[in-house]
């Protein structure tokens, strides 16, 4: 049956809520979930405060409501399932690694920040910083994979090891800024500064872009590694033709002020 937590009063502030994970109420009670602690703005409130409880833990988490205010959903999880029907606001995931986390609208800020693990799917448009290290960290996502049918904004994947960050639509700036390694896939376009301080890894996009004088070419193939990759993606829901699966892309190395060893994947066809 699972837990189904649905909003009943909108917070007008950001209400943080760690507590949103389904291990964290594993063998509680209805009344003692509702009593769990959250942050609103400077103060201590429960859940129960904004959202109404219903059902029983086992390991699946149901969330229903506009969750636009409502951070840290998943944050540190490491196993079970989440359902968002709805918005969620921003550090979705964070840290998170193991588990799944399903949201069938928009995401915030920092959807995924420094997760090591599992699995998080944004069906319409994220916000800035999708599996980057947080500010004054050097590494963002180390495992896992997170997947954004939509757009997202700037700074994808900033500082990112390992793993794999998939966006359907167009990205912003500095997508993979500082990449160490992983992969960075973007059906639509690129903003500008793509790969900037990139060590190594791969970025790849199925259009054109303007890459900064640091990236050189190197030839124009058809990447096997790209293909799994984009089959992979198609068999989770991505809408990728025949042409993007199997077409040339043109490989540029860089970022040339660093080790040279990354690459950034272009189609060519």
């Amino acid at each position: 049956m699972g837990l189904t937590l649905t909003l009943h009063a909108q917070p007008e502030v950001p209400l943080e809520a760690e507590a949103l994970k389904p291990e964290r109420f594993e063998g509680l009670s209805v009344g003692k979930v509702a009593a769990l602690g959250v942050l609103y703005g400077n103060r201590q409130a429960s859940l129960g405060d904004f959202f109404r409880v219903d059902g029983q833990p086992d390991g699946e988490l149901r969330l229903v409501g506009d969750l636009t205010r409502v951070k840290m959903i998943g944050a540190a999880m490491t196993r079970g399932r989440i359902l968002v029907e709805g918005n969620v606001g921003m550090h979705l995931g964070a840290m998170m690694s193991g588990g799944e986390i399903l949201v069938e609208g928009n995401a915030g800020d920092w959807v995924g920040a420094e997760m090591s693990g599992g699995s998080i799917v944004v069906k319409g448009n994220a916000g800035h910083l999708v599996g980057a290290a947080a500010r004054g960290g050097r590494i963002g996502v180390r495992g896992g994979e997170i997947i954004v049918h939509g757009n997202a904004g700037n700074e994808i994947g900033s500082g990112m090891r390992r793993g794999l960050i998939a966006v359907g639509g167009n990205s912003g700036d500095f997508t993979g800024v500082n990449i160490l390694a992983g992969t960075v896939v973007v059906l639509g376009r690129l903003g500008w500064r793509t790969g900037a301080g990139m060590k190594r890894g791969s970025i790849a996009s199925c259009h054109s872009a303007d890459l900064l004088p640091t990236f050189s070419y190197a030839c124009t193939y058809r990447p096997i590694s790209l293909r799994l990759v984009l089959a992979h993606l198609r068999a989770r829901g991505l809408g990728i033709s025949h042409e993007q699966l199997v077409g040339r892309y043109r490989r540029w190395s860089g970022d040339g002020l660093e080790m040279n060893r990354g690459e950034v994947l272009l189609l060519a066809d």
